[in-house]
């Protein structure tokens, strides 16, 4: 189960993303969750995936 609060669910994202995953695509898929609802839902917070940085900044 993710966090539903948007900022804890950046923590969970980012530490997955910099401990498992090295993309956004592979996390999504792993977890089997929607990447474009992560997407949405961080960006609600002003937060955009940097692929360069696997991170959500």
């Amino acid at each position: 189960m993710i966090p539903k609060d948007p900022v804890m669910l950046l923590s969970y994202i980012n530490t997955q993303l910099r401990d498992f995953y090295s993309s956004l695509d592979g996390l999504a898929e792993g977890l089997e969750l929607d990447k474009e609802e992560i997407i949405k839902k961080l960006s609600a917070i002003d937060y955009e995936y940097d692929a360069d940085r696997n991170q959500f900044v």
